[in-house]
Parts: C-alpha cells; structure tokens; sequence
C-alpha cells in the first residue's frame, strides 16, 4: 500500500487535464478500489473523486452500503457471474464487462426489478486473447443488435484491456482500431459517448490513441497483494 496515493492521484488528474487541454475532451477517471479498506476510499472521496471501480462483487456490496451515497458512480469491472448479477443491478450505476446476450437478457430482468436503468459497455477481446474475456470486434454490431431490445440497458460504449506486450512496446495499433470502431459505432448509436480503455500500465497511451475514460488502481495504490 503507498502511503503517498492522495499525491499519486493528484498527479494523475494533472496528466489528464493536460490531455483534456490538449484534445479538447473530457476524460474520466475511474479509480479502482478492490481490495482497499474504507477508510482509504474514505480519503479518496474527500479528494473529489468519486467514480469507483471494483470487480468482486462481494467485496464492492459491503463498501457500497458503507458509503450509501448516491454521489458516487460505482462501476463494476470484473468477470460477471449470473449469480452475482441481482447484486451487481442493486449496488451498481456501470457494468463495464458485458460480453455475453445471455447476461444482458439477466441484468435487464433485474434492472426491470428494480425499476432501474444501467449504464454499460461492451467488453472487446481486442487482440483475440484466450486469457480474457470479450467479445471480438468481428461480431460488435451482431450483438449489440441482439441486445438493443433490452431497453433498461443503455449502451455507453466499448471497453477493452489491450495486453500488456503491445503496452509494453507501445504498439498502438489495437488502440488505433478501438477508435476507429468507436468513432463509426458513435455514429451509429446517440447513447455511445464512451471509450474505456488504459490502466495503470498504459493509461498514458490508451488517452494519446482516443480513450475517453480509464480505470487506474495499482498505479495510486501499489500492487494488491
């Protein structure tokens, strides 16, 4: 755990709105809460910032109803289980990883529920790798016509982890190819204003190639043991 994370994520800020100063945009930061205790988040929304990211489910539904604070925008980020997916609906304002027609069809059955509406992007495996989950960018306008009629969800956008390697050598290319899909898909439906790519390792880059939001935790905090 870094003892320095308030410092860290100001510089973070600071590296975004030089990029918003840049490319004229506004770009939003996620930061990523799994594994921290509240009283650390507590510090991190006393700072302003207030649009969180978790992935267990378990772990998020206990911090959520801690704060119980409809400032924050919570946003799930983590492999969805259709057991877990009534308390994602109950404690989430974002899914981030929809992939799959099947829990589409289930968060819109709990959405329905609870008379609710839920933000969500499509997860692409951009560079077609077995380790993630995703959809591949061959098959995005398949499925978001397959899942249009599920109108409690409304569609913000496409979210994608390019691997590490291209990262690593600044390979943008997948990057590039995320932006182009966006651009041509925000066309095409009013609800896309949303490219949620770039992490810790390459949040830099993901921005310089189009990006408009990223979702950062090891970097602020140190690496979760």
């Amino acid at each position: 755990m870094k003892s320095d994370y308030i410092q860290v994520l100001s510089s973070i800020k600071k590296d975004i709105e030089n990029f918003n100063k840049l490319k004229n945009d506004k770009i939003s930061l996620i930061v990523v809460t799994k594994s921290q205790t509240t009283e650390n988040i507590s510090k991190v929304i006393q700072n302003g910032y207030k649009c969180l990211g978790e992935n267990y489910v378990d772990e998020a539904s206990e911090k959520i109803k801690f704060f119980n604070d409809d400032s924050i925008e919570w946003h799930f980020i983590g492999k969805i289980q259709s057991n877990k997916i009534r308390k994602i609906v109950k404690s989430f304002n974002w899914v981030q990883t929809v992939s799959s027609v099947k829990h589409a069809k289930l968060l819109h059955k709990a959405c329905l529920e609870r008379s609710k509406t839920m933000n969500v992007c499509i997860q692409i495996n951009i560079d077609n790798e077995p380790t993630k989950s995703g959809i591949l960018l061959d098959d995005i306008d398949d499925f978001i016509e397959n899942i249009l009629v599920f109108d409690t969800l409304v569609i913000r956008g496409l979210m994608a982890i390019p691997s590490k390697i291209n990262a690593l050598k600044e390979n943008i290319n997948s990057y590039k190819i995320l932006k182009l899909e966006y651009d041509r898909l925000q066309h095409k439906y009013k609800s896309f204003n949303t490219l949620s790519i770039g992490m810790s390792n390459d949040y830099k880059l993901a921005i310089d190639n189009g990006s408009n939001m990223v979702r950062i935790g090891s970097l602020i905090f140190g690496e979760r043991k």
